[in-house]
């Protein structure tokens, strides 16, 4: 079965920086997009980046010029890099990818369980 495991999350003070990580396992033929969401308790889970297969990224407004995302695809990984971190950023940090499982199947949307990152002075 497929699983995505996130790890790199914690608790940071305002200006701090974590590196996220999701590794993708499991019986997998090929990966397309990769990103990150997050949600905050009382908030919808909201995009926070993706990148495609050949490694071009998208960011959401709110994380521009502090996040950014890259992929190993020869680790099947995604990561997040988040500098100068704010309160606001506080969520729980989830990992998506759109993969196929076998040559003639069509992509299919996977999550991890979510890692939480705390900003808070």
């Amino acid at each position: 079965q497929v699983q995505l495991v996130e790890s790199g999350g914690g608790l940071v003070q305002p200006g701090g920086s974590l590196r996220l990580s999701c590794a993708a396992s499991g019986s997998i033929f090929s990966i397309n997009a990769m990103g990150w969401y997050r949600q905050a308790p009382g908030k919808e889970r909201e995009l926070v980046a993706t990148i495609t297969s050949s490694g071009s990224p998208n960011y959401a407004d709110s994380v521009k010029g502090r996040f950014t995302i890259s992929r190993d695809n020869a680790k099947n990984t995604v990561y997040l890099q988040m500098n100068s971190l704010k309160p606001e950023d506080t969520a729980v940090y989830y990992c998506n990818a759109d993969l196929k499982r076998a040559i003639w199947s069509y992509p299919t949307n996977y999550w991890g369980q979510g890692t939480q990152v705390t900003v808070s002075s």
